[in-house]
């Protein structure tokens, strides 16, 4: 757990220096487009590229992360996201920096950094016990959660003190420290084919072809990972949205005030979550917890497009953001416990890429849909507009689109737990699927993979 730990910690300092650069740009690009216009779909393109380039990119990352030592792929992601700081420094510093820049870098940054995480999770597998793995997933959730408790605040004084600036210049020594920490552990070696024969260009391509679809085709000979991923991956689609809206609701011109106090109250929603999953650590009933916890997703969510006021708001994006660290350290811990650690690289990188396909979805379509078709809704002037206007959250006419989004949303999930619980393949799967270490992973076969048995 030592190496781990080290880490761990090295990530933490990144993740903080991350999420203040994220709220610094993000309020400055707000200000610059939805200040002026009210639409959101600017914004919802900042947050669309910070995912979109990983959902491409993930499959075929996943395939150099099996083959090369994942401590190098972290390193090589942090060393390149570092680089795109400096870029955006230079900008700021010259006055010249436009959105678009900021829609380039976030680009680059995120087709390097889908490396990061899935390097990341795989290396917990080799580094940490099996019995551990929930804490440890647990402990990466806390630190996502204290950069979101700590970001807003510290980024809202230090862009009032030290400006855009500041913020990114301190951003860039958190990313030099994360690259130090990697830089004094090492990981275990895995097990590789040490076949030394010569294979031409052709073959070699082939081969790299082959291992990307490896791990798609090892995923849908399970139906019960199939079936978690699909679900997890809708439940990632409310997020998404939730992502882009937050924001535009809660903006003030001029002040960081109210959005930092509200994303701070979600942020201790994630680490008092977090927390939960670092010292109990679930190992039993996984997924019955993940079901549980998208429920309370829907229902607060409901409850906030029904009252939107600022204290039900903040009551809300707490109870949401402290089901999310339990959900995705639940999630991460049965696929580190049910994949090989050989091909864990690929899975990973596949699974993260298609639950982010539907954020992605969410990232596209919230803007559009709050701007040209609920807020024009809510502008009809008829009866039954009028008694829903009385029913939902929102003030203003932008207030109650979004609020009537949230509502829409929260019926989703309560709909996707509804299905979940009818289907004995996803409900059973801890019980169904043997863990990996019950199995020789040196003499995995993987011809088996590209057969239509299953392997379980």
């Amino acid at each position: 757990m030592r190496t781990f730990l080290i880490v761990w910690l090295g990530q933490l300092v990144s993740v903080l220096g991350s999420k203040l650069s994220e709220f610094a740009l993000g309020f400055w690009i707000l200000e610059q487009t939805y200040k002026d216009s009210g639409n959101i779909t600017e914004f919802a393109v900042v947050i669309l590229l910070i995912y979109l380039p990983k959902v491409i990119v993930s499959p075929f990352a996943g395939v150099l992360i099996d083959r090369w030592n994942r401590r190098s792929s972290m390193i090589l992601s942090d060393a390149a996201t570092g680089l795109i700081s400096i870029a955006i420094i230079v900008l700021v510093f010259t006055q010249q920096l436009q959105v678009w820049h900021i829609y380039v870098a976030i680009t680059i940054s995120s087709s390097f950094g889908a490396l990061q995480l899935p390097a990341y999770q795989a290396a917990i597998a080799q580094i940490v016990p099996p019995q551990n793995l929930s804490r440890a997933n647990g402990m990466v959730q806390a630190s996502i959660g204290i950069a979101k408790i700590a970001s807003p605040f510290i980024a809202g004084l230090l862009m009032k003190f030290v400006g855009l600036l500041g913020v990114l210049g301190i951003d860039l020594i958190t990313f030099t420290i994360a690259l130090l920490s990697l830089a004094i552990v090492r990981f275990p070696d895995l097990k590789r084919d040490k076949s030394k024969r010569k294979r031409s260009k052709k073959s070699s391509i082939k081969k790299f072809a082959t291992d990307t679809i490896l791990g798609w085709k090892y995923i849908s000979n399970k139906p019960g990972l199939l079936r978690l991923l699909l679900f997890v991956a809708v439940s990632y689609f409310t997020t998404g949205m939730l992502e882009v809206i937050l924001w535009p609701l809660l903006y003030e011109p001029n002040s960081t005030s109210q959005l930092g106090s509200i994303l701070t109250i979600g942020g201790c929603g994630v680490l008092v979550g977090s927390l939960i999953m670092s010292i109990w650590g679930i190992n039993k009933n996984r997924v019955l917890v993940i079901v549980g916890c998208v429920a309370l997703q829907g229902v607060v969510i409901m409850a906030a497009g029904l009252q939107a006021s600022l204290i039900i708001l903040g009551l809300g994006i707490f109870l949401y953001l402290f089901a999310q660290p339990i959900i995705i350290s639940s999630n991460q811990a049965i696929w580190q416990n049910k994949i090989p650690a050989r091909i864990q690289g690929r899975v990973f990188a596949l699974q993260q890429s298609l639950e982010r396909v539907l954020a992605v979805c969410g990232y596209i379509f919230a803007g559009p849909l709050v701007d040209r078709v609920l807020n024009p809704l809510m502008r009809l002037d008829n009866s039954f507009i009028e008694q829903l206007s009385q029913i939902i959250g929102g003030e203003a006419v932008q207030e109650r689109g979004i609020a009537l989004l949230l509502i829409l949303l929260g019926v989703l999930n309560l709909i996707l737990v509804a299905i979940a619980l009818r289907e004995p393949k996803l409900i059973q799967l801890e019980k169904n699927l043997p863990d990996r270490n019950r199995f020789d992973e040196a003499n995995l076969n993987f011809s088996e993979i590209n057969s239509k048995q299953s392997l379980s």
